[in-house]
């Protein structure tokens, strides 16, 4: 008596669970309605289990082997193909051929140079539903001894391209009406500090083209996002300090927040997150 009451209260059980599954199943995909920001979430789809991640094809502008590097192989991780451009991309060799990227030479602040990149990267790669804009410069000085045309390139660098980056990108993705555009910023792109004019200049501005793009285009299905890196970021020449352990940013952590923030619903898209060490002062 006990175990024929215990199978029929286990296929009751069963029955509940499978009526509440297939509520919230997606009608067009049969695909579970659960997304989440672990960048390797899965999700039911009529008894298999596969990856979801929302775009196939990124271009990071700025590539080098910091952020940018850790972000590359995170989208090769979830086999979105991915293209590397940057002015120079002998550096960006060994990147390239451990993830299969393609890299491409370009120089950001140039005009016709962005516009070739796009094209190039169009018939190589597709057009890129991802683009990560990452190149910035600095002129470091004081104001009174500032040499304008450095902080000219200076500025056009770290915000101009971003503007001619982000023009192409959005041509692009509005005939799709789906697509990804995000910045790096910085602790300059809400502060600035003494003697570093020129790069708080360019990066408040990249940071207005940001909000700019994201309040126009995220109506038309594109995610806009600015990325403030507000700390150093770890790398072989700057260490963590051993009396102060996690006091600067892990590129693959960083890495992972912009993942995190393209996995987002378009019900809850964030325009913009501060990414700090745990005892950096802010």
């Amino acid at each position: 008596m006990r175990s024929r009451l215990f199978v029929a209260l286990a296929a009751l059980l069963g029955t509940v669970v499978a009526q509440r599954i297939h509520r919230h199943l997606d009608p067009q995909r049969r695909t579970l309605r659960c997304p989440r920001l672990d960048p390797d979430a899965q999700v039911i789809t009529e008894g298999t289990i596969v990856a979801q991640f929302p775009y196939s094809k990124a271009l990071i502008v700025g590539a080098g082997s910091g952020i940018s590097a850790s972000l590359a192989r995170r989208f090769a991780h979830h086999g979105v193909k991915v293209a590397l451009a940057a002015r120079s991309v002998d550096k960006l060799e060994a990147l390239a051929a451990e993830i299969g990227a393609i890299t491409f030479a370009a120089d950001a602040t140039d005009t016709s140079a962005v516009d070739a990149l796009f094209r190039a990267v169009d018939a190589r790669l597709g057009e890129p539903d991802v683009v990560v804009y990452n190149a910035s410069a600095r002129a470091h000085g004081p104001l009174a001894e500032l040499d304008p045309k450095t902080v000219e390139r200076a500025i056009a660098t770290t915000a101009f391209g971003g503007f001619l980056v982000a023009q192409q990108a959005a041509r692009r993705m509005l005939a799709h009406g789906h697509g990804a555009i995000l910045f790096t910023g910085a602790t300059a792109s809400v502060k600035g500090f003494p003697r570093s004019a020129a790069f708080a200049m360019g990066k408040f501005a990249l940071r207005g083209l940001a909000q700019s793009a994201a309040r126009e285009l995220g109506p038309s299905g594109i995610h806009v996002a600015h990325f403030v890196i507000d700390g150093g970021v770890r790398s072989t020449r700057r260490p963590d300090p051993a009396e102060r352990p996690d006091s600067t940013l892990d590129p693959d952590d960083i890495a992972q927040s912009y993942i995190s923030v393209l996995l987002q619903p378009r019900s809850a898209w964030s325009q913009e997150i501060e990414l700090r060490p745990w005892v950096e002062p802010f």
